[in-house]
């Protein structure tokens, strides 16, 4: 049996409490946790060096990192992202498939699931989002037109088998999704629906709702925006309790002010921050390439030869911190960056808390929240020093 004691930590507890504890994780799972010094513990002890714990982010909306992209559809590019992410602090995630040929989704998809059978180290893998090709071509954004088609169950079944296996979230643009049908079939599987890509008027969004919608993809971006007469998907977001909403918080994608009304409005119950990122997250500036495209990367700006942003380059524990800069409290911090995304999943009773018998899924932050040391199911998957 390995044993870890991680002592001289702050442990972010699920009522929002910070305490001074330890914990103890065995085979991968919390088994003590402790406001009191263990006795008689005899495996491996970590020093936490004051930081706090957190339960590991999740990141439901994601295309790469380090150099690779699932698009790649080989398992060394699976296992890239799966390492590298947990230097952001990530202990599990969603691969992000996106608009490109039926044979290259395909493939992805075949990949991915046979790497969810073996993945045993870095971040885990817990299913796909598929990012289109079910979107509006008008809403395109950094996605290749020619390859947008309309909603078809047969294609997802051809993809992922009669069961979807593994589909945990589809992003398509309800108007294009005829009576709706895609959508009750997909929410009467448990599969989550989300609008993105969008044109879809505030009407349609809210018809939508009542046939299962109740996501939003890289909410702000991609689709209709408020306007006095017509609030579109933008509003929905804001006045349906129903849509959770994705929020790439770099600053970019969504202002700083954009955020701080977001977070305001819409509230930390509803709002799960993601990466959106490609394979440039990680590595310098430069050219590299997302869906057959060209992506020109200066700083923390992704973008195609035309300007349209091109993903992003943003990591998890950066989008804790503006989060975190724009006033939200640590509990909500934690909502937005794991809890919510474990409950949306519905994989709470293993994920987005500590808590004795969960996962051990931990990310160690510094008191300038930079990631320290991160866990993923027991084993330390990255440390800073």
């Amino acid at each position: 049996m390995t044993s870890l004691l991680i002592h001289n930590i702050q442990i972010a507890m699920p009522d929002g409490r910070l305490m001074d504890g330890e914990i103890i994780v065995e085979n991968g799972r919390i088994a003590t946790v402790s406001d009191v010094a263990i006795e008689g513990f005899s495996g491996t002890r970590m020093d936490g060096q004051g930081c706090i714990a957190l339960p590991g982010f999740i990141d439901i909306h994601i295309h790469g990192a380090d150099g690779a992209d699932f698009m790649d559809g080989d398992n060394d590019s699976f296992e890239r992202i799966a390492s590298a992410l947990p230097k952001e602090g990530t202990t599990s995630y969603l691969a992000t498939p996106l608009t490109q040929s039926e044979v290259d989704i395909a493939k992805a998809v075949d990949a991915g699931s046979r790497f969810m059978e073996q993945n045993e180290t870095g971040a885990e893998m817990l299913g796909f989002h598929l990012e289109g090709p079910f979107i509006h071509p008008e809403q395109a954004g950094a996605q290749p037109v020619r390859f947008i088609q309309k909603p078809s169950f047969a294609l997802l079944e051809r993809w992922f088998g009669k069961e979807l296996g593994h589909l945990k979230v589809v992003t398509l643009a309800p108007e294009r999704d005829e009576g709706l049908d895609m959508t009750r079939r997909l929410t009467d599987r448990g599969i989550i629906v989300s609008a993105g890509h969008t044109k879809a008027s505030f009407e349609e969004v809210n018809h939508a709702v009542n046939y299962g919608l109740s996501h939003l993809t890289h909410f702000g971006n991609a689709m209709s925006g408020l306007h006095h007469r017509e609030i579109g998907a933008v509003g929905a977001g804001f006045l349906l309790d129903q849509l959770h909403c994705e929020v790439i918080a770099d600053g970019i994608h969504l202002s700083e002010d954009m955020l701080r009304l977001i977070y305001k409005k819409i509230g930390p119950e509803r709002i799960i921050l993601i990466t959106d990122s490609m394979r440039a997250k990680g590595l310098p500036d430069g050219s590299y390439t997302l869906a057959g495209q060209d992506v020109k990367v200066v700083g923390s700006k992704a973008t195609l030869a035309d300007g349209t942003l091109a993903g992003s380059v943003l990591k998890m524990d950066e989008a804790v911190r503006m989060m975190w800069s724009v006033a939200a409290d640590l509990p909500d911090l934690i909502r937005m960056s794991s809890s919510n995304a474990a409950n949306r999943l519905g994989v709470f009773d293993r994920k987005g808390s500590i808590e004795v018998g969960k996962d051990a899924d931990l990310v160690l932050l510094d008191a300038d929240f930079e990631v320290r040391t991160t866990i993923c199911r027991g084993k330390v998957s990255y440390s800073r020093e």
